[in-house]
């Protein structure tokens, strides 16, 4: 993240920088539950992906209050972009996993909630599907998760949609136009159900070089998703996920230079 931080002062024009708060265990409590919290502090690997690191539950409760302050942030009228890890959008209520500790985006969705926002709509355009946010908002009134993500891929779900959670796979190597098509189905999907606020879990993943991903999205099509929101000018928040590759500065530069300036 210090490389991208470096790039985004000089690259990006209007940012202002601020340092998270951690979350709050009330408001971590919102969508873990007391035993998973507790886990978090356990030195044992959680899974192949997820190992225990020294910290990592405080480390984690920073990067869950950088989403909860992006999206305060975004009900007050600025866009905000949260460029913390880990990432969220694997862990459910009690399991971390897939790199992810605390489920961010699910976090903040719910916290809008709770504090009087009547619609949410949480976006995923990482190249995995954002299994454990959708296990937690499933069912969830007044909110509408849409995924695109690699099929067959990590973590192996994400084929159907049901509810309020809809799902959009794209095989492997699919070609960046088809990939966008289904971005924008996707999108579109979220303005009908009229949003007060927008959630973005922003993987930069997909990319076509990408180390661990076989998907195809360039960098302008970044900048073409950063212009979707831009167009839509609503309370926005976006909150960083995957995205593996060097030139992971350049796409998230290129992401907010859409959004902001369209």
């Amino acid at each position: 993240m210090i490389a991208s931080a470096a790039h985004l002062a000089h690259a990006v024009h209007g940012i202002e920088w601020r340092r998270p708060e951690p979350a709050a265990l009330e408001d971590l409590l919102l969508a873990h539950s007391p035993r998973h919290l507790q886990r978090l502090r356990a030195p044992e690997p959680f899974d192949g992906d997820t190992p225990y690191h020294e910290g990592i539950a405080e480390h984690a409760a920073l990067s869950a209050g950088a989403a909860l302050a992006a999206m305060e942030s975004a009900r007050k009228g600025h866009a905000a972009f949260s460029l913390m890890r880990p990432p969220g959008h694997h862990a459910t209520a009690d399991r971390a996993q897939g790199f992810c500790y605390l489920n961010n985006i699910a976090l903040a969705a719910i916290k809008a909630r709770a504090s009087g926002v009547a619609r949410v709509a949480i976006w995923d355009f990482d190249a995995h599907h954002g299994n454990g946010t959708e296990a937690i908002v499933r069912g969830r009134e007044g909110i509408s998760f849409a995924s695109v993500h690699q099929f067959p891929g990590y973590p192996g779900t994400g084929t159907i949609s049901d509810g309020n959670c809809l799902n959009f796979p794209v095989l492997p190597d699919t070609s960046p136009e088809r990939h966008m098509a289904l971005l924008r189905q996707s999108w579109e999907s979220l303005l009908s159900f009229r949003p007060d606020l927008v959630l973005v879990s922003a993987g930069f993943d997909a990319y076509e070089h990408d180390p661990i991903t076989t998907l195809c999205l360039r960098r302008d099509d970044f900048i073409t998703l950063g212009g979707w929101l831009h167009d839509a000018d609503l309370p926005t928040a976006a909150i960083l996920e995957g995205g593996y590759s060097k030139d992971l500065p350049i796409l998230i530069a290129g992401f907010l230079e859409g959004w902001l300036h369209g």
